[in-house]
C-alpha cells in the first residue's frame, strides 16, 4: 500500500520501538506500560505521532497502523490532521477471531522473544482492553461512512487484494463526488 499509493506508513509499534531504542523520555515511559501488557496512554502516543507526522509533511498521505485506539485518540488525530489540511479517508478493520489472534500473538512471541506476546494473560488483557476501548472506533468511523472491514483470516494475498479493491473503489467514488 505504501508503494502503490505513495503513503508514509506510521506504525505506533514501530514508533514506540524507535523511541524505546533511542531511550527518549517518551520511549522510557512507553516501555513501562508495554512491559506490563498495558496500552501506552494517549498523551504519550499522540506526542510521538505528532513528531512523526511533522517529519513527513511532504507526503501524499499516511497509513496509520495500530492507531487510533480510542475515541480520544481519533479526535486528537482528526484535529492534528486538520491543522495539516488532511483528514482520515478510510478506516480498514482487518477482522480476526480471538482464538486466531491469540495463536498469532503467541507465535510472534516465540519468533521475536517479545515478553508481552509470550504470556497469555497479557494477551487476554490486551484483548479485553481492545473490546472496552478500541472496538467502539468502528462506530466512530462508521458514522462518518469511513469504516470498511476485511476478513483477516484469509491468505495474505486475498487480504491485500480486498484492501486494494476498497481503496481503489474509494478513490473512484471520491472523484465522482
Amino acid at each position: 500500500m505504501v508503494d502503490e499509493y505513495h503513503l508514509v506508513h506510521l506504525s505506533t509499534g514501530d514508533i514506540f520501538r524507535q523511541n524505546i531504542g533511542k531511550k527518549t523520555d517518551l520511549g522510557k515511559k512507553a516501555k513501562e506500560y508495554m512491559d506490563n501488557g498495558k496500552l501506552v496512554p494517549d498523551f504519550i502516543t499522540i506526542d510521538m505521532l505528532r513528531k512523526e507526522i511533522k517529519n513527513h509533511s511532504a507526503t501524499h498521505g499516511f497509513l496509520f497502523d495500530g492507531f487510533p485506539r480510542t475515541i480520544k485518540q481519533a479526535e486528537s488525530l482528526d484535529k492534528l490532521l486538520l491543522n495539516l489540511n488532511q483528514k482520515i479517508s478510510m478506516m480498514i478493520s482487518i477482522e480476526v477471531s480471538e482464538a486466531e489472534l491469540v495463536k498469532r500473538l503467541l507465535k510472534r512471541g516465540e519468533e521475536s522473544d517479545r515478553a508481552d506476546d509470550q504470556d497469555e494473560n497479557i494477551i487476554f488483557n490486551r484483548i479485553a482492553i481492545y473490546k472496552k476501548e478500541t472496538e467502539i472506533l468502528k462506530s466512530y468511523y462508521e458514522n462518518q461512512n469511513k469504516l470498511f472491514s476485511v476478513n483477516g483470516e484469509q491468505s495474505i494475498g486475498n487480504v491485500k487484494e480486498q484492501i486494494f479493491t476498497l481503496i481503489n473503489l474509494y478513490k473512484v467514488e471520491s472523484k465522482i463526488k
